[in-house]
């Protein structure tokens, strides 16, 4: 399987070509950059420190998609629309994991996925999709008597709070109680705020040093504290779990999936 990578010469696009590159189920395709990037133009295998490809960072992400099976995308909300709208004009698979995305581009990533597969979770570990269904059910177990908070962890560089993942994990507890995040949820806590409500869903966000990613979630009853944690040391995790569901993209009907759905988990 012919897999590219956009945002190729970032943190992520960096890990994603090194891995693609191990792993002897797919080949690499090539990547993209934005047009602006000082890579367009440069050997794939120079970025990453190895032996040069003879593949090029392309400023078209059209060129990629061209030459492609599926593409990874780990960008940014306003690049990951216009790459959904890129897979389904050529028919190839889209692997994102960006964060950030509003409802309204979740609405057009779906529509896009009518023309083709897209896979789209806010994480791709396999370890993170896993404690996603942990929270749901230990939240349609545990009574609203048991208060949720969610604690996050990244590095000083991340810009988006609460992450992507935190955001997923209230939407994974809140699914279990059967309420939704939009009216239960609790971003800040400053002053005199006040009894805690029954019911509500708090997130904490904390930015420092190089933190890959913790995320924690905490089931507070009366007695007794239960706590759901996931920790990343590297971000091997992500590419390998985004490279497993471009490769399980194949063959599936045209649709807008979650790592979920890939790992069989629903």
């Amino acid at each position: 399987m012919k897999i590219g990578v956009t945002g190729c010469a970032g943190r992520m696009g960096k890990m994603l070509l090194n891995r693609i590159l191990v792993n002897k189920d797919c080949e690499l395709a090539g990547g993209s950059e934005r047009r602006e990037s000082g890579f367009i133009g440069r050997d794939i295998g120079e970025i990453i420190g190895m032996r040069p490809l003879n593949l090029t960072v392309t400023a078209y992400p059209f060129e990629l998609f061209e030459v492609s099976d599926a593409v990874i995308d780990f960008t940014a909300p306003a690049a990951t629309v216009e790459h959904a709208k890129i897979a389904a004009e050529t028919g190839k698979i889209l692997v994102t994991g960006t964060t950030g995305l509003t409802a309204e581009q979740m609405d057009f990533l779906k529509k896009c996925a009518e023309k083709t597969v897209i896979v789209a979770s806010p994480n791709m570990s396999i370890g993170v999709n896993l404690l996603f269904s942990l929270v749901k059910k230990a939240a349609a177990i545990l009574d609203p008597s048991y208060d949720i908070e969610i604690v996050e962890m990244h590095h000083r560089n991340k810009a988006d709070a609460p992450s992507g993942t935190a955001l997923g994990l209230g939407k994974a507890a809140a699914e279990g109680r059967q309420v939704s995040l939009s009216d239960t949820a609790r971003y800040e806590r400053h002053g005199n705020t006040g009894i805690r409500p029954t019911g509500e869903i708090g997130f904490a966000a904390l930015r420092g040093g190089d933190v890959v990613g913790d995320h924690t979630v905490v089931f507070a009853g009366s007695g007794e504290r239960i706590e759901l944690t996931h920790k990343a040391s590297s971000r091997e995790i992500f590419a390998d779990g985004a490279i497993r569901a471009a490769l399980w993209g194949q063959g599936k009907e045209k649709n807008l999936y979650t790592m979920s759905d890939v790992l069989e988990l629903n």
